[in-house]
């Protein structure tokens, strides 16, 4: 499933710590079988996505300023996230974007807004 999305956005570049998420539908029956309203669906406060794709992480900031005219010898490095491609992520709708792309709508998200990541097992190791 997650594989048809990799495709369609290989040529997407995430920026900074933001990660790209292909959410999930939201349940419209309970578990007791109520049906729920689409009003109650979009006062939902958090969401649910697959991550499709990460930015590279948070900029550390070079300690090597101290002629700003010379030209800059060290690439920019980043402190990595903890989200990763494939994990299912619960964060806060509020600080999503959604974009839509051939058809199919994404999520754009900071790496803070996520609450919860779940990984298979086998990736844990």
């Amino acid at each position: 499933m997650i594989q048809d999305y990799l495709n369609s956005v290989d040529k997407f570049i995430i920026i900074g710590d933001r990660v790209l998420v292909k959410p999930r539908e939201m349940e419209t029956h309970t578990k007791s079988g109520l049906v729920l309203p689409a009003t109650v669906k979009e006062k939902e406060e958090i969401q649910s996505g697959y991550i499709i794709k990460t930015g590279p992480g948070y900029p550390i900031p070079s300690v090597e300023a101290d002629e700003p005219w010379k030209a800059e010898t060290n690439p920019t490095k980043y402190m990595g996230m903890q989200a990763r491609e494939g994990d299912l992520a619960i964060f806060l709708k509020s600080q999503a974007h959604e974009i839509e792309f051939e058809n199919e709508k994404f999520l754009i998200i900071p790496h803070a807004a996520i609450l919860l990541l779940i990984r298979d097992d086998h990736e844990l190791e």
